[in-house]
């Protein structure tokens, strides 16, 4: 699916900013063949994001709006993005399922207290999460050493090999004891970004990581950086 936002004033007489069906109209008659070309050519990647921007920003521009996003979920799992900020590369986005199990402590709190603030999460012998998480990539278009495959193994590398089917507090040195920090899912965020965040600068060149997102439930989730 083809997610498009744009900017203006809202008309008048209106009280629309711009009709859906312009809009409608503007994708089918501009991206839409894009994407057609693409795939007979075998291209899924930046570039045909590039291409699809510059054959739908005229026609709404026309239409007395400004493009300032399109978001192309590719599937439920990957999507590659880009903004009127940023016409020179897109965001990438891949989604990516681990379980674990942790526990919620604080070594410098008393047992009643971390009871208090943690409740069930504190429970001695841990708990389990299906966790999803998602590195964002900023990708130049036209990257050459950028692929959704590579994406791929440096997260199997660096990130599921390591904490798929842990225990986060017994069996990582990132989360357990002494040095580790508690696994809570903003701890989890920003572990996984510093983990992977120079593979991507080094094995993807011009590329880089921009956030991570790591969810706990299906609508518990936290972003690092902010």
């Amino acid at each position: 699916e083809l997610e498009v936002t744009c900017r203006g004033e809202v008309q008048a007489e209106t009280a629309y900013l711009i009709d859906i069906k312009t809009v409608d109209g503007a994708v089918r008659r501009a991206a839409v063949p894009t994407f057609a070309r693409a795939k007979d050519a075998g291209r899924s990647g930046p570039g045909v994001m590039a291409e699809v921007w510059t054959h739908l920003a005229e026609p709404l521009r026309s239409s007395g709006v400004q493009l300032v996003r399109v978001r192309w979920n590719r599937s439920p799992y990957d999507s590659i993005e880009m903004t009127a900020a940023s016409p020179c590369s897109v965001l990438y986005r891949q989604r990516f399922d681990f379980a674990a199990a942790h526990r919620l402590h604080n070594p410098a709190l008393s047992d009643a207290e971390n009871q208090r603030l943690y409740g069930k999460c504190n429970n001695p012998r841990g708990h389990g999460h299906n966790y999803q998480f998602e590195p964002c990539i900023e990708v130049p278009v036209g990257a050459p050493e950028f692929s959704t495959a590579g994406v791929e193994r440096l997260c199997q590398r660096h990130l599921l090999d390591r904490f798929d089917h842990k225990n986060l507090n017994e069996d990582t040195v990132e989360f357990g004891s002494p040095a580790g920090v508690n696994p809570s899912v903003e701890n989890i965020a920003r572990v996984f970004f510093e983990l992977l965040a120079e593979p991507v600068a080094r094995e993807m060149p011009g590329c880089a990581l921009r956030t991570m997102t790591v969810w706990e439930t299906d609508r518990t989730a936290a972003t690092y950086p902010a």
